[in-house]
């Protein structure tokens, strides 16, 4: 599985999350929600050190990463992450790897 995340995503993290150079953003399990993956699941992010990050990407001087504990939600599928002019936030979408 992979991480992918586009330069406007990047910059909506940049400045609505405040994530600045040197920073880690973690996509993680919640319940609660839905997603095109699993019922009553859906995805979290949080500005937050790793602990046993086993995908990371880095780009910007920015790490975003997924914990091990996580992983199973994600099911084969690598992470999309773009940006939703129209809602102006972050689109998530999961592709088979």
């Amino acid at each position: 599985m992979k991480i992918h995340l586009s330069d406007e995503a990047l910059a909506w993290f940049k400045d609505e999350m405040l994530v600045d150079e040197g920073e880690y953003v973690r996509f993680y399990v919640r319940y609660g929600g839905s997603s095109p993956l699993h019922d009553s699941f859906s995805l979290g992010v949080s500005k937050e050190e790793p602990i046993e990050a086993v995908e990371t990407l880095k780009k910007a001087d920015r790490t975003f990463f997924i914990e091990e504990r996580d992983l199973w939600f994600f099911d084969g599928h690598d992470l999309f992450v773009e940006f939703d002019s129209k809602r102006q936030e972050p689109a998530y979408e999961y592709k088979k790897a």
